[in-house]
C-alpha cells in the first residue's frame, strides 16, 4: 500500500534536539539499548525520528512486525509499549529507502502525543530531506493502512 506523505517538524524530543535534560541525547538514544536486547537492532538508523504527515488520511494498525510490551527505558518516566512496521521511502530521483515506522503507543505515552495523522519513521540519514519535502511511503497492507480521515 503507497500513499503520498509531507515530511513536518515533530516534538524533537526523540532525536534530543528540544534540548529536554529529561532526556539527554534523545529519547532514541535512550531506548536503543533496550530494543537491542529485545532483539531488534536499530544501529544502522539515525537517531531522531523523521515525521510525515499523511492528512487527509489516517492510518490503523492491522499487526505490527515488532511489538513490545511494559519497556522501561527510563528511570523515572513509566513503561511505554511500541511497535515497528516496516516502510519504504521513495522520492523523486531517489534510491528508495526501507526503515521501520516507529509507534509508541498513544496510551502508554501521555507526553507527546502525534495528531492521528503523522507517522514517525525510523530512518538511516538520508540528505536533502527537509520540512514539506513530499515522498511517497510504501508499507505492507498486513502491517497497517491508510484511510480517510473521520
Amino acid at each position: 500500500m503507497m500513499t503520498s506523505a509531507t515530511i513536518v517538524q515533530g516534538h524533537r524530543v526523540a532525536s534530543g534536539l528540544n534540548g529536554n535534560p529529561l532526556f539527554p541525547g534523545g529519547t532514541l538514544r535512550m531506548q536503543l539499548p533496550f530494543f537491542q536486547e529485545l532483539g531488534l537492532d536499530l544501529s544502522r538508523f539515525h537517531l531522531g525520528t523523521l515525521n510525515v504527515s499523511i492528512a487527509p488520511l489516517c492510518y490503523r494498525v492491522v499487526k505490527a512486525k515488532h511489538t513490545f510490551r511494559t519497556v522501561k527505558w527510563h528511570p523515572t518516566e513509566p513503561a511505554e509499549d511500541f511497535s515497528f512496521f516496516d516502510v519504504v521511502v521513495h522520492r523523486d530521483g531517489a534510491l528508495p529507502v526501507e526503515g521501520f515506522i516507529y509507534h509508541p503507543h498513544p496510551e502508554t505515552k501521555p507526553k507527546h502525543s502525534q495528531k492521528p495523522d503523522v507517522l514517525e519513521l525510523l530512518l538511516p540519514w538520508v540528505e536533502g530531506l527537509a520540512y514539506g519535502t513530499k515522498i511517497v511511503l510504501e508499507v505492507p497492507p498486513s502491517q497497517i493502512v491508510f484511510h480517510a480521515g473521520d
